[in-house]
């Protein structure tokens, strides 16, 4: 998904507290169109972007839902420590998903994902480890 700014903001991107929305960042339109549609079986909001920049543009925004978890697929992404640190500072789990190559990565392998899915995966395997951290994450305004 790319937001330009002459394109018009998509209406999923509006405040909305009751919804579960789950980012989806990966550049293959197929995989992110599959595990879109598992998402939306399962009850959720996914909200798709091709690219990490386009994602931490909208995380930079006031008026964005703040989704419940980012699914990121590492492949084709340009990982950097200050990328890592935007990351973590929007405090948003974050499941990633490489193969060797990319879990190989030091800088990769010691930041603190909410899990890290090794490829070959299947989307359902992807959408379960959304259900997992969703069901363990505390909802804004409870204690716990």
């Amino acid at each position: 998904m790319n937001l330009h700014s002459n394109q018009k903001r998509p209406a999923s991107l509006d405040r909305n507290p009751a919804r579960k929305i789950i980012w989806i960042i990966d550049n293959e339109q197929w995989p992110r169109a599959y595990l879109r549609a598992e998402l939306l079986e399962r009850g959720y909001t996914p909200i798709s972007f091709e690219r990490l920049f386009g994602a931490l543009s909208e995380l930079s925004r006031t008026i964005t839902d703040k989704p419940q978890i980012i699914v990121l697929e590492l492949r084709g992404q340009k990982i950097t420590s200050h990328i890592l640190e935007l990351l973590a500072g929007a405090n948003v789990p974050i499941i990633a998903i490489g193969g060797m190559l990319e879990l190989n990565n030091p800088m990769i392998k010691d930041f603190k994902w909410a899990d890290l899915l090794r490829r070959p995966v299947t989307i359902g395997m992807i959408a379960d480890a959304v259900e997992k951290i969703v069901h363990q994450t505390p909802k804004v305004g409870t204690s716990g």
